[in-house]
């Protein structure tokens, strides 16, 4: 298994869509772990973990989301979480 672990930052029509939501949504299905939260300056921050394939299908599933509208995501290998079990949302 390929597990790493990717920092992302999501910008466009992504607060107030269900985002947070639909990531966590998408991400237990995966079983991807990690977390998700809304910025000040209306982006939205995530980090995920897991196989490499698995978040790339992550990122689809999200990108597909109905009012969900990303401009641009800035992304970022960091280094993995040994001890984490689920996806939450962070407020």
């Amino acid at each position: 298994m390929d597990k790493i672990r990717i920092k992302a930052e999501f910008y466009g029509q992504v607060q107030g869509v269900g985002f947070r939501y639909t990531a966590r949504h998408a991400a237990g299905a995966l079983g991807l772990t990690g977390w998700v939260r809304n910025e000040y300056d209306g982006s939205v921050s995530a980090e995920v973990q897991g196989d490499r394939a698995v978040i790339q299908e992550w990122l689809r599933v999200i990108q597909s989301g109905r009012y969900i509208e990303i401009s641009h995501i800035d992304m970022n290998e960091i280094a993995t979480i040994d001890d984490e079990r689920s996806f939450r949302v962070d407020y």
